[in-house]
């Protein structure tokens, strides 16, 4: 009996420190995208020429679209499978470098200041809910279809509100885009747990870990852009 619990006890004690040497991964790799996110969008945004080259020309289209045409064809399913864990990880950073050129009117547009408060807000919230989506034992997986339905909602919002210019329709596009992100940072933090395992294997948790990254840090970006429109003054 006694060699037995020892046995069980190891192996637990083995699973929770795989765990959280991925989730270290993970969180690691977010941050790190996040800084180059930080880094890109701040000199593009303080460099005039590359400025009005990116968005004073037809090439603001491509600009805006290519996140997600980044997403669409870098991390899908036969990319994921064809690539290794440090190819993934590569693709994901130059991904964020992309993101952050898409991102770079956000100085333009606020204020220093309020985007300082937005990013720490943003920060907060998000490192409190992803503890929540840890460690509760709420199966929070029932809320991943509405989840995903108030993104498509919010998308089509924006795209409609493109053309109408309502500051109220702005407003609950905002306001509503802070819920859904919120939740889907503890629905992915979860998710991201439950998916471990070490029999997976090195590269395919590898793999997992960008992939979890990834998720958390487009939680992390839409969930800063939410809030920076909420409370930041547009200049």
């Amino acid at each position: 009996m006694n060699i037995q619990n020892s046995k069980t006890r190891s192996t637990t004690e083995s699973y929770d420190e795989g765990l959280r040497d991925h989730f270290r991964g993970v969180y690691n790799v977010m941050s790190m995208g996040l800084v180059v996110t930080g880094l890109i969008a701040f000199a593009i945004a303080n460099t005039p020429v590359i400025m009005n080259l990116l968005f004073g020309t037809p090439l603001k289209w491509v600009m805006m679209f290519a996140p997600m045409a980044f997403i669409w064809f870098g991390f899908s399913p036969n990319a994921i499978r064809r690539k290794t864990a440090g190819q993934l990880k590569t693709m994901f950073f130059l991904f964020s470098a992309v993101f952050g050129a898409s991102l770079s009117t956000i100085f333009i547009v606020y204020q220093g200041a309020d985007i300082a408060r937005a990013f720490f807000i943003t920060a907060a919230t998000f490192a409190a809910t992803s503890v929540f989506g840890y460690v509760t034992k709420a199966d929070l997986s029932k809320f991943g279809s509405f989840l995903i339905m108030g993104v498509i909602g919010i998308l089509i919002a924006a795209v409609v509100n493109i053309f109408l210019q309502s500051s109220m329709l702005q407003f609950v596009i905002s306001a509503a885009g802070v819920v859904i992100y919120t939740g889907l940072v503890a629905y992915d933090t979860q998710n991201i747990k439950e998916s471990y395992s070490h029999s997976h294997g090195d590269d395919a948790n590898g793999k997992m870990a960008v992939m979890g990254a990834l998720g958390l840090y487009i939680n992390f970006i839409m969930l800063f852009q939410f809030i920076l429109s909420l409370l930041g003054n547009r200049e």
